[in-house]
């Protein structure tokens, strides 16, 4: 009997730490460049956020249910998805399994996430979701003209010194090694345009791309 018991108190440990794995793993992700951001999120807006409630999509492999906060939105622009408006946006209920907490007071966020097969958008923190409000004037023109330009570029993150790329079709993203942040100067302000060469450079400002690149080893 007792060995019985401690098997399955070992089963249930191992069945614990696996899920305890799970989780963390799911919410696992590197920080990307608002331009891979763009290039990689099935769905892209602008939206104010107007409600808030929580609901039930189906059940899990053990006939659990499945929760969901359900936020209702208003969508402003679209700036990459589907032909009709998105009138929500779904995440999981809790930060600990990757959940995204926003405010429902009718602030304006710019949401990237992944549509569903069902036509519904879902994000989680791995996704890239700013106010409105924090976004500067560059990224704003990018969204419409800029990034998609570049979505054949590679932005290759730097951690620390030194650090290069592999192809001209790459820039380097030095925004956490110069400012200790990955909402930094190129973040803001530069997009990675691929070139006739079919390289690839930092564009800064506010007009088309003609001659306002930097090279690449130059953030």
């Amino acid at each position: 009997m007792t060995w019985t018991a401690n098997s399955c108190f070992v089963t249930l440990a191992i069945l614990f730490l696996w899920r305890v794995e799970e989780i963390a793993e799911a919410c696992s992700c590197s920080p990307a460049h608002p331009q891979q951001a763009f290039c990689s999120s099935d769905v892209v807006i602008r939206a104010k956020l107007v409600g808030e409630q929580e609901v039930e999509v189906g059940n899990d492999i053990y006939g659990n249910p499945i929760k969901r906060i359900k936020y209702e939105i208003k969508q402003i622009k679209m700036f990459k998805g589907p032909s009709q408006d998105i009138d929500a946006i779904y995440t999981a209920p809790t930060s600990a399994v990757c959940g995204v907490t926003l405010e429902t007071n009718g602030k304006e966020y710019l949401i990237a996430g992944k549509l569903e097969a069902d036509g519904t958008m879902h994000v989680t923190l791995c996704d890239f979701i700013l106010p409105w409000d924090d976004t500067s004037a560059t990224q704003r023109k990018s969204l419409t003209q800029r990034y998609e330009m570049g979505c054949d570029c590679k932005i290759t993150r730097c951690t620390s010194i030194p650090c290069m790329i592999t192809s001209p079709a790459e820039c380097l993203w030095l925004d956490w090694v110069m400012e200790k942040s990955v909402n930094g100067q190129q973040a803001k302000h530069y997009a990675c345009i691929k070139r006739s060469d079919d390289s690839c450079a930092w564009y800064r400002g506010s007009a088309p791309p003609k001659r306002d690149f930097l090279d690449i080893e130059d953030p």
